[in-house]
């Protein structure tokens, strides 16, 4: 696993570095207790990303627990691979002919959110930000992730957008372009705010992969911090007990 974090860090050192000097991140806002919100998200996952991407250390029968849903229904509507309830979610690409599709192979998405900080944001915002570029193999680039070897396999839902630049020049008299937004040029399936909110569900379930058991163990965490307070004032009386008399 820390070698795959680690994987994960290096291909997206380059797109952190531009992100965090230069571009906004929008908040994913996502809420991991939404049960339809996770579900939705598996659905565009699965259909979308799946057959590129894998979450090989997330397993069926453990998804279908986390979002709510039974064995029976997950065989029938995310499973478009001959795997078992019980094996981890992978696909059949061929390592080898993905890199040569897209210069590098896909990576598992098991842990995208975890790979660097404000991963959710990261990943809601590259989602939305991609941009027509004729100069690129696939005709689309990222404004996240510049030079991308992904396609935009989501324009069907969101459309076409082209990126507006601004050309400023600093101190020093050298010119720069800036991102100054952009502008949808071929509508697609659905309206902008549909899209965030798909988008939004995508991440949401996401993040879920990365740390299944993190509402539980932030529901334990009240409890242990109770328990603490409770204790630290139990162990103060039985100190001043047991040095009252040195005192």
């Amino acid at each position: 696993m820390n070698k795959l974090i680690f994987g994960l860090l290096l291909t997206l050192a380059p797109a952190v570095a531009m992100s965090s000097a230069a571009l906004h991140l929008d908040s994913a806002n996502i809420d991991l207790s939404d049960k339809a919100s996770l579900q939705n998200g598996a659905k565009y996952y699965f259909n979308y990303c799946a057959g590129c991407h894998s979450l090989q250390y997330m397993r069926y029968n453990r998804m279908a627990q986390g979002l709510g849903l039974t064995e029976q229904e997950v065989m029938d509507n995310l499973m478009f691979v001959p795997s078992k309830i019980g094996e981890p979610i992978v696909n059949a690409m061929d390592k080898q002919a993905s890199a040569g599709w897209f210069g590098v192979t896909p990576p598992d998405l098991s842990l995208i959110t975890r790979a660097k900080k404000n991963g959710s944001d990261w990943l809601y915002t590259y989602l939305r930000s991609f941009y027509t570029d004729p100069s690129r193999p696939l005709g689309v680039n990222n404004i996240v992730f510049p030079d991308v070897g992904m396609p935009h396999v989501l324009w069907e839902l969101q459309g076409l957008q082209e990126a507006k630049f601004d050309v400023v020049t600093d101190e020093h008299g050298h010119e720069h372009k800036t991102f100054a937004g952009f502008a949808l040029v071929k509508p697609g399936k659905l309206s902008v705010d549909q899209y965030d909110a798909a988008m939004r569900d995508l991440v949401a379930f996401l993040t879920y992969v990365g740390e299944p058991g993190q509402l539980e163990r932030q529901r334990l965490g009240i409890y242990v911090l109770l328990f603490l307070a409770v204790f630290f004032v139990i162990a103060y009386l039985l100190k001043k007990e047991y040095w009252k008399d040195v005192h």
